[in-house]
């Protein structure tokens, strides 16, 4: 079934399709009365058939609706140092597809990749869109945010925000199991770029209360660490029960 996120809420028995959404639908050869999924930007869940196929557009008519049941019951934020190359791209959509809420892409004092702000813009709207189309694939109730890149200094800050902070540190720590015994509503997960962080990265970390976690004895990839470590984070809170 199609599974589409609409801009706006729906006030009426019919929705409409446009722009990217509705050459999404043609790309799929969408046709009369077959069933086609739609999520509002509160969370609702609207099941409808396919009505009629315009030019520009696609009027869907609504069923029935429902709050969408497909999210985390917690709210993990990823900051991820810039790995090289490409990697990005696959942590975006892999971590969407796994229950990622926010992803905050930083430059820590160890990434090689350090491109210019024009060059990150255009980077951050292709994630942005990677997000999208994974939340479209595995049928999330949000489209995750891809926020502007950031600084460590600012991820740290920022971070505090949440009820906890896990800082996956190759140089070890707890496990996550002992560091979510009181079920955390909001979260935040440091991963590194190749070269993982240094030692005073660590300590602002933690001198904001944050916890230092280790993913085991073997030292992951940059785009593996993050799958892993979001992986552990939802089966520690029953998330992939």
């Amino acid at each position: 079934m199609a599974w589409f996120f609409c801009e706006n809420e729906v006030k009426s028995d019919f929705c409409i399709l446009t722009g990217e959404n509705a050459k999404h639908a043609k790309v799929l050869r969408l046709r009369k009365n077959e069933p086609v999924t739609v999520v509002t930007p509160k969370g609702i869940q609207l099941e409808c058939e396919c009505d009629e196929i315009l030019p520009n557009s696609v009027k869907l008519k609504v069923i029935y609706a429902k709050p969408c049941e497909n999210e985390p019951n917690v709210f993990v934020t990823l900051y991820q140092a810039l790995p090289k190359g490409d990697k990005m791209d696959y942590i975006v959509q892999k971590c969407v597809e796994l229950g990622i809420s926010r992803i905050v892409p930083m430059i820590s004092a160890r990434c090689v990749s350090r491109p210019d702000e024009k060059s990150l813009n255009k980077k951050i709207l292709r994630w942005q869109k990677i997000a999208l189309q994974a939340a479209m694939q595995s049928r999330r109730g949000i489209i995750p945010e891809v926020c502007p890149c950031v600084s460590f200094k600012q991820a740290a800050e920022l971070t505090k925000k949440n009820d906890k902070t896990i800082f996956f540190y190759e140089m070890g720590g707890d496990s996550v199991k002992n560091i979510l015994t009181d079920k955390p509503k909001t979260i935040g997960m440091f991963i590194g770029s190749e070269g993982g962080f240094e030692e005073e990265e660590a300590g602002l970390v933690m001198s904001g209360g944050g916890k230092a976690a280790t993913l085991g004895k073997r030292i992951l990839r940059a785009e593996t660490a993050p799958l892993a470590a979001l992986s552990i984070i939802m089966y520690q809170t029953d998330n992939f029960s």
